[in-house]
């Protein structure tokens, strides 16, 4: 098995790809450790020193770091993957998989416009940020301004304000002109 990597944007974390589907459905995102009991692959991975964030995409994972040296992590990382994947278990315990939906918040007035922003950031931005290892979805729309969780490689990114405030309100402002600003929650 052959795990390739990739740097993203963000220069603590770093993506891995091992050539099969990580989850087909959704994406997962693990912030701390306490979190990774719903995934074996994910306490493997936690238990790796200087692990302090891990991320499931489709057919990726990225893994965030604290200071540590990625030469000191990699080796044990790529092993916990290959592992994962050699021993033909599931990566998720359960079918628990999350989504962008969940506490959602909009006026029913909205939901046109609403409707119109999701679909945009489904097919314009989510496959551009899963690209650099993470996840961008739709939280909510009030007063001109719509809500966005950013999640994988994208939490805490250096540049992930200048993605926010340059590519995708540029672009939702162009085709839904009740959008004013984009904000990450």
């Amino acid at each position: 098995m052959f795990i390739q990597t990739e740097a993203t944007p963000n220069p603590a974390t770093l993506k891995f790809l091992p050539g099969r589907v990580v989850l087909a459905d959704g994406t997962y995102d693990f912030r701390s450790s306490d979190e990774a009991g719903a995934s074996p692959l994910a306490e493997k991975l936690f238990a790796v020193p200087g692990v302090v964030a891990v991320f499931f995409g489709h057919d990726f994972i990225t893994v965030t770091k604290d200071d540590t040296d990625w030469q000191h992590m990699k080796p044990a990382i790529l092993g916990a993957i290959m592992e994962q994947f050699m021993s033909g278990t599931p990566v998720m315990r359960s079918a628990a998989v999350q989504a962008g939906g969940e506490d959602e918040f909009f006026d029913s007035d909205d939901e046109e416009t609403v409707t119109v922003i999701k679909d945009l950031l489904e097919t314009r931005v989510r496959p551009a940020v899963a690209q650099d290892g993470g996840d961008i979805t739709f939280k909510g729309f009030k007063e001109g301004v719509v809500y966005l969780s950013m999640r994988g490689a994208c939490a805490g990114c250096p540049s992930s304000t200048a993605t926010l405030q340059h590519g995708i309100q540029n672009l939702l402002r162009h085709f839904v002109p009740e959008v004013e600003e984009v904000r990450a929650i």
